[in-house]
């Protein structure tokens, strides 16, 4: 198809766990298939919680060139077109004094919460972020999916959070959750919304987001209901794809 029948006014934005790929896993030959086929339709671009090098993890290394747009870290470290656009600084932004209060709370609360398993870093730092994981992030997959059912039934993270949101107040930090074993701590603003400042100077006439993690405190939930969106909730990537199909190619 010629790049001329390419819809240049419509952008589609895709969270990735949970939505392009199975959560943490790679990307399946088809689903990367599928994508090249519906940049011949739109505008295409991911938008995810982890920092690059995991998203590249999850999508192969030439994912910049592979899409229009890649949004690492909700869109605070951004590419277009294959080159990097803008990169922001978490800890220019709240500054070493909060930072600090911030870890040591959080390595203090975790070292109270006894768990099936405890691997290594608990805190990860990223540009625009720090993610913050009770279980740790080194655990295998095996000990992941035991850690998530553990935290389905009694709510670790949702506790954790909650906590959080008591001892920060008026800090000007907010928190998602998303993914299986962590969650995400950054500025008030600095969700995935971040990235819809960025497009924005594009002008596309209709913004598609498609997230799995949409519900209140989930890291999709305000990109979805943003005004600026058209928000789909799906539940895997096989529904992504039949949702693009069906809104694209029928």
């Amino acid at each position: 198809m010629s790049d001329a029948a390419v819809d240049s006014s419509t952008l589609c934005l895709f969270d990735v766990d949970g939505t392009l790929t199975a959560a943490r896993q790679r990307v399946t030959p088809d689903m990367a298939e599928f994508l090249d086929k519906l940049r011949t339709r739109v505008r295409v671009g991911v938008v995810g919680g982890s920092d690059l090098i995991k998203i590249k993890e999850q999508l192969g290394d030439d994912v910049i060139h592979k899409v229009d747009y890649v949004f690492a870290e909700n869109g605070l470290v951004a590419y277009k077109n294959g080159q990097l656009l803008s990169v922001q600084s978490i800890q220019a932004h709240m500054g070493e004094e909060l930072l600090q209060d911030f870890i040591n709370f959080c390595l203090n609360y975790m070292a109270t919460i006894k768990l099936p398993k405890k691997r290594g870093t608990f805190i990860e730092f990223r540009n625009g972020m720090l993610n913050v994981s009770p279980v740790g992030r080194s655990c295998t997959q095996e000990e992941r999916l035991e850690f998530y059912e553990l935290d389905q039934r009694e709510k670790i993270r949702e506790k954790f959070v909650s906590v959080l949101q008591e001892e920060f107040r008026g800090k000007g930090l907010s928190f998602s959750i998303g993914g299986q074993i962590s969650f995400d701590v950054f500025p008030d603003g600095w969700d995935k919304r971040y990235c819809l400042g960025i497009v924005e100077k594009d002008h596309f006439s209709t913004m598609h987001f498609f997230g799995d993690k949409t519900k209140p405190g989930g890291n999709d939930y305000e990109i979805y209901c943003d005004p600026r969106t058209v928000g789909h909730e799906v539940s895997c990537p096989e529904e992504t794809r039949q949702l693009c199909e069906q809104l694209f190619f029928s």
